[in-house]
């Protein structure tokens, strides 16, 4: 389907002279995202982070939660080193916190101070408060993974974590400091807020902790056993940022076809690159639905009617537009699928792993690991679960990918004002000795330079920590906060592309009253229109920047990816 209509667009320039209201608080209420740590989707993350949507808890899920807890503490009296339970962390993994055996009123105590220390201690991030919505994005994600068992946590530590979504008290947490080997400094001071400690935003107003939860009518939280390196130890942070940047882009590629489409009417292009004919000889999926899509927005169009003064050849950066798009859309892909494996398995060090038989030539190393006796059976494993590369390496290239895409923006929005290739006035002037656009040119180039810095790969940029034990990392969450400055970069690309394919089509027009756009096309641009008139004389183009970025922005988030 088209990302432009006449009636979305309508709707658009509605919110947008009305002042753009945040569109989350205009949300009509939804239902409950039933979470069961298996099926949880990138829609329903949003759902729940940008529209306030409760969640409500899988029956089976919660059994599984309260097994899971089970297997740990009978593991742990086994008398067996547990990192995070029975030993410390970090380099600390030689430090004994109790002894095996029952969990006695004095293991119980000591056990729950080294889970206050080691929450205090993490509690080491930097930079701004996170938006709202990736924080609780980050809440969401991480009660699905525990809902897997795998972190062996309570169940009221698991319930805390509903309880928090569905009050709309979302933990304080500052975005900058986890280099991707799970956030631990980062989503530290969620269980500070379980137990009543910390900050937290709620009703519209950053308080204490234990005041929220109050008058929420909650009980503070006593974490103890493996909680505290439960709530660090994921990447539920870099994942959230991830998931909710991945439903923007796959918005952003929609409207890029769509701007791209314009442009060519401006141009007065050549549509051959995106016949069926032309795409079926490289059948990458992403292309052809780039170009499939761009077909439909230009139904009806002048364009495909033959013209003699038309070039054979048009500039590369139109020719390919659809071959850009599509590689975006085939890396998005990927990114999404990775995701969605992540967020919905566990990510932890040591994992707990219910109803795990010891295999049948299974080693003695091997078996130390098994709960071989009582009601509850399984594991409990050291693992690397925490490395994040197989959709770490995807949202990098998806930043390259970006960037691509915004280059071959800024060069069609060069083209345009060239009248050697339009055929029309220089810079787009209106005439009558109007400048037009020429300056905006140092914009463009600016804004392609912008995107593309923030395409530099960074998974590597990682120094040894904790005694050196920890010496690799992913940079995740980095990457994922740079994918979401550039989904705001190409936005603006795209939005002064707009401003200029809108004002070529309106001299085209006027220099040929029978050339008509499709159907797609004019209604983004007859929509544009009515909240940045056409240019009749020189004006401040800033303004009508601002305008376009906001027409282009409000529309991305009221569209479907």
């Amino acid at each position: 389907m088209p990302v432009f209509s006449l009636k979305s667009l309508s709707r658009l320039t509605a919110l947008y002279l009305a002042g753009l209201p945040s569109l989350a608080s205009a949300a009509p209420g939804c239902a409950a995202v039933a979470l069961d740590g298996r099926s949880l989707t990138l829609a329903q993350i949003e759902a729940v982070a940008r529209h306030d949507c409760p969640v409500s808890l899988d029956a089976n899920a919660r059994q599984r939660v309260e097994r899971a807890h089970a297997l740990l503490l009978a593991y742990a009296k086994l008398d067996r080193p547990v990192y995070g339970l029975n030993r410390g962390v970090g380099l600390n993994k030689d430090q004994t916190i109790f002894e095996g055996g029952e969990i006695s009123p004095a293991v119980r105590a000591r056990s729950e101070q080294f889970n206050r220390d080691l929450l205090n201690s993490h509690s080491a991030a930097y930079g701004e408060a996170v938006p709202r919505e990736v924080a609780r994005a980050a809440l969401l994600i991480r009660l699905n993974t525990a809902l897997t068992g795998g972190a062996g946590l309570q169940p009221q530590v698991v319930q805390g974590y509903a309880d928090l979504l569905n009050h709309g008290i979302t933990p304080v947490l500052f975005g900058d400091g986890s280099v991707g080997e799970a956030d631990i400094t980062v989503l530290a001071p969620i269980g500070l807020a379980l137990m009543g400690e910390g900050e937290v935003d709620y009703r519209g107003r950053r308080m204490a902790a234990a005041d929220a939860l109050q008058q929420a009518g909650l009980t503070p939280l006593r974490l103890y056993g493996k909680d505290g390196l439960g709530v660090v130890s994921a990447n539920a942070y870099g994942a959230a940022l991830a998931s909710l940047a991945a439903r923007d882009v796959a918005r952003l590629l929609a409207q890029a076809d769509a701007v791209a489409a314009l442009s060519l009417e401006g141009l007065g292009g050549n549509l051959a690159p995106l016949l069926p004919v032309t795409q079926a000889q490289r059948p990458f999926s992403g292309q052809q639905a780039a170009a499939s899509h761009m077909r439909e927005l230009l139904q009806g169009s002048s364009l495909w009617q033959p013209d003699p003064q038309r070039a054979l050849q048009d500039p590369l950066s139109f020719r390919t537009a659809s071959q850009a798009h599509g590689a975006a859309r085939d890396l998005l892909g990927l990114l999404q699928a990775q995701l969605v494996l992540q967020i919905n398995h566990a990510d932890d060090n040591p994992t707990v792993v219910l109803d795990a038989a010891v295999p049948a030539d299974a080693s003695a190393y091997e078996k130390q690991f098994y709960v071989t006796q009582g009601e509850v059976r399984g594991a409990v494993i050291p693992s690397a679960s925490f490395d994040p590369s197989a959709w770490a390496l995807p949202l990098q290239g998806m930043t390259v990918a970006l960037s691509q895409v915004a280059q071959l923006s800024a060069q069609r929005s060069l083209r345009l004002t060239e009248s050697g290739f339009t055929g029309l006035a220089r810079f787009l002037s209106p005439g009558g000795g109007a400048i037009g656009y020429g300056p905006v040119q140092k914009s463009v180039s600016s804004l392609a330079a912008g995107v593309r810095s923030l395409a530099q790969p960074v998974m590597t940029d990682v120094q040894p920590q904790a005694g050196n034990i920890e010496d690799v990392g992913s940079n995740a969450p980095w990457i994922a906060q740079r994918l979401g400055q550039q989904v705001a970069g190409v936005n603006r690309q795209l939005a002064l592309e707009l401003l200029l394919a809108a004002q070529a089509l309106d001299l085209r027009r006027a220099a040929h009253p029978d050339y008509q756009p499709g159907q797609g096309t004019a209604a983004l641009w007859r929509s544009f229109r009515q909240v940045v008139p056409a240019l009749t004389a020189d004006r401040r183009v800033d303004q009508d920047l601002a305008r376009a970025h906001a027409f282009l922005a409000a529309h991305r988030r009221q569209s479907p990816p």
